[in-house]
């Protein structure tokens, strides 16, 4: 069930000393987000975001973005054309955390509306290149992990024997996803700064564009690629643009091969599906992901699709990627190595804020507070709840409660890799 709207703004004055909230609502585009999330207007003018994980997985990703977020020094920020959300403080709850963020402007939209049009698409192309072009130094420096352009090729070798020892793999993609990591022309690249689980979820927008981006779970040093098969497979009309934007951000330093790299990566997540439903012994998603699986050799036998590379044979388009993506759905797995946030995200498209209903209260309650006064005068339609007076026999010990130091990202650094340690045995 749910957390009910006044719950996480209550839990909000506990996670920030002396916050004032003068208003809350639900923040979720979907029902199926990870996390329990509300957008608060503080009395003093701040807007935040608060935001409680549903799972262990999405747990696991909060504390992964905690991380990275933190190393990214105000020097770092400054080199990006877009925000990122900044830490606020924590309150603990349920055996877990709540985590309040700065909210940020913008909405969320489709790829296709991404590259629709060409100032928005090159915002966009500008944006990931921004990201690409960043220092690496930085990602060492907090501990986040690095990898090689031979360590890339050796993940995707190993992602493809998992895949092929369910025994619902294809022999024709077997043998199609071999050549490409045994093509040695693929894989010379330079590795960069990447967010590592980048879609089209991931950016907050206006018209024209692109003011924030967020999920930065899987921030690391990797294989640039792997931030845009979900921008080649966009069908906007100012596609091109956006990685003509892209490569011209770069500045020479995108590799030749880089979008055929980023389509493999595109139909490995058919592979990721496949392995996901086995690990859950889900007959239901196996059968789907075999089903996709099988219409990608469909389309490699009819030779309807380009080529990978000279070495190997031809791989699935653009537009049929797409549509093999569009068939995936948006409960995807999470690899234990690489959290994908934006699978995972209870969304951030202000657009779709409604207002959530008061139901069952738990059994937290943050330390007394005074009534806060409600102004709905620049709300609109969507009105927030009042927060309530709240009161605490025992207040929520304030070592658990203050800002993110350095011990606790130390910890949450120690808590993300036992986990996915864990999940990966």
């Amino acid at each position: 069930m749910a957390r009910p709207t006044l719950t996480l703004a209550a839990l909000a004055t506990a996670a920030i000393p002396g916050l004032e909230v003068a208003g809350a609502r639900a923040h979720t585009r979907r029902s199926t987000g990870a996390f329990d999330a509300a957008e608060l207007r503080a009395t003093d003018g701040r807007r935040l975001l608060i935001r409680v994980p549903r799972s262990q997985t999405a747990e696991t990703e909060q504390s992964a973005d905690l991380v990275a977020i933190a190393a990214m020094t105000a020097g770092i920020r400054s080199r990006l054309p877009f925000a990122v959300p900044s830490t606020s403080g924590q309150a603990p709850i349920d055996g877990t955390r709540a985590v309040v963020t700065d909210f940020l402007d913008g909405h969320v939209v489709s790829g296709d509306d991404l590259t629709a049009y060409d100032r928005l698409a090159e915002s966009v192309g500008g944006a990931i290149a921004a990201i690409h072009s960043l220092p690496t130094g930085f990602i060492g420096d907090a501990g986040l992990h690095r990898e090689t352009a031979d360590e890339s090729r050796d993940a995707v070798v190993e992602l493809i024997g998992r895949a092929s020892d369910t025994g619902h793999l294809p022999a024709a993609l077997l043998r199609r996803w071999e050549e490409a990591t045994d093509d040695a022309a693929l894989w010379r690249f330079r590795p960069a700064v990447v967010n590592g689980s980048l879609s089209a979820d991931s950016f907050l927008v206006d018209e024209e564009r692109v003011l924030g981006v967020v999920g930065w779970s899987a921030l690391s040093v990797g294989d640039p690629a792997r931030d845009l098969h979900w921008l080649l497979t966009s069908r906007g009309a100012s596609a091109e643009r956006a990685l003509e934007a892209y490569t011209l951000g770069r500045s020479g330093g995108a590799d030749a091969l880089l979008p055929q790299r980023a389509l493999l990566y595109g139909e490995l997540e058919l592979a990721r599906w496949l392995l996901h439903g086995v690990d859950r012994h889900d007959e239901a998603i196996i059968a789907d992901a075999v089903g996709m699986l099988d219409g990608l050799v469909e389309s490699v036998h009819e030779r309807t699709t380009e080529a990978l590379s000279p070495e190997t044979g031809p791989i699935l388009t653009v537009d049929g990627v797409e549509r093999m993506l569009d068939e995936t759905p948006r409960s995807a797995p999470t690899s234990a190595r690489e959290p994908r946030s934006a699978l995972l995200t209870d969304s951030y498209d202000f657009s779709d804020l409604e207002r959530d209903e008061v139901g069952e209260r738990y059994a937290y309650q943050p330390e007394a507070t005074a009534p806060i006064p409600l102004d709905l005068s620049d709300w609109g339609d969507a009105a927030p709840d009042a927060v309530p007076d709240a009161a605490s026999d025992a207040a929520p010990d304030p070592a658990a409660t203050a800002p993110l130091d350095r011990a606790t990202l130390d910890q949450l650094t120690a808590e993300a890799q036992a986990r996915r340690n864990a999940a990966s045995s």
